[in-house]
């Protein structure tokens, strides 16, 4: 089994290294520029350069880079960021992605963003990065993942799309099982008759119409609960959109959920119900939310405003997990 390398981008507080260490995967370098996330960076992972602004990356040092992942900023496809698409300075930052991917001439492509980038400008935007990227020869894929299904108590919906510098058929494995790309529409109605108990588990006289909605930015977390989460229980999850079968997920709360709750989150800041009062979600209830450790973002200097932020602008690890298994199998498959 080849240990891939990777770059991170856009870094925040890296949900990538988190989820990808297990796998035996090595970091070459980050690239941050806010303060509080880089702390985080550098209490955690104080041997990883942190390049910095991601313009600058004709100046950053040559390495061999399997893998180049980043979320570049969302708020320029997203109705807070008034849908400026390409326009905003912020949306070009893809583009400064694209030009980093050919500097090192990655194997793989790991970008993430808002569900609105496939609507922005009338789906101009979208097209712009992908024929980009297929422009550097890569092949893609693309998917809307939601992390309830992969083990946290949240909805939240991202567009994931995963590049191959080569052959089609090796990002389409990654984000999609056999049944779904042969249409196996007998696969996908097993999947809608088994679904396991996610977030909407203990609804009290409700049902899947009192969930939070999709379709907000990236720094919102959108959690629907009625106490401290619970821990994680096993089981197994779903992807309902393509009709996915993913394995290995928790039952993420044990409490009940007030008829009709439906909260949204600010920079991490969830009011969540007990009794008749009302309390914000603890900075680690956030993290686990994420799929980060207890206290993770605990580090020397913190403020729980920021932590709130950085947490709200992550990536959910267990997402970012299943992407890099899946990578790391096609890889060594490819290879062998």
């Amino acid at each position: 089994m080849a240990n891939l390398k990777y770059l991170s981008v856009c870094s925040g507080i890296e949900a990538a290294t988190v989820a990808w260490e297990p796998l035996g995967w090595k970091a070459v370098g980050f690239s941050e520029i806010e303060k509080f996330p880089s702390s985080v960076l550098q209490h955690h992972y104080p041997d990883t350069p942190n390049f910095g602004d991601m313009c600058d990356h004709k100046s950053w040092p040559e390495s061999d880079v399997d893998v180049l992942v980043g979320g570049t900023p969302c708020q320029s496809f997203s109705v807070a960021g008034l849908r400026q698409g390409m326009a905003d300075p912020r949306g070009n930052l893809a583009l400064v992605y694209l030009a980093i991917a050919e500097q090192y001439r990655t194997t793989w492509l790991v970008w993430e963003n808002v569900p609105g980038v496939l609507s922005s400008d009338d789906g101009r935007d979208f097209g712009s990065i992908i024929g980009a990227m297929v422009k550097l020869r890569y092949s893609i894929a693309y998917r809307v993942l939601n992390a309830q299904y992969f083990g946290v108590p949240q909805r939240r919906r991202r567009v994931f799309v995963v590049g191959y510098l080569g052959d089609w058929r090796y990002p389409a494995k990654v984000l999609f099982n056999p049944e779904s790309l042969r249409r196996n529409s007998s696969t996908r109605e097993k999947t809608r008759q088994d679904i396991a108990p996610t977030i909407m588990a203990g609804v009290e006289n409700g049902g899947p119409g009192h969930g939070a909605r999709s379709g907000h930015s990236k720094d919102e977390l959108i959690v629907p609960v009625a106490a401290p989460l619970g821990g994680l229980t096993g089981g197994h999850r779903q992807d309902l959109d393509a009709g996915a079968y993913i394995p290995e997920v928790a039952n993420p709360l044990t409490a009940r959920m007030h008829k009709g709750i439906n909260t949204t989150c600010d920079e991490g800041q969830t009011p969540i119900p007990v009794g008749m009062a009302v309390r914000k979600l603890t900075p680690m209830e956030c993290e686990r939310l994420q799929g980060f450790p207890d206290g993770y973002t605990d580090v020397p200097g913190a403020s729980d405003s920021g932590r709130y932020r950085a947490l709200g602008n992550s990536m959910a690890v267990p997402v970012m997990n299943w992407i890099g298994k899946r990578i790391q199998e096609v890889h060594d498959e490819q290879c062998d």
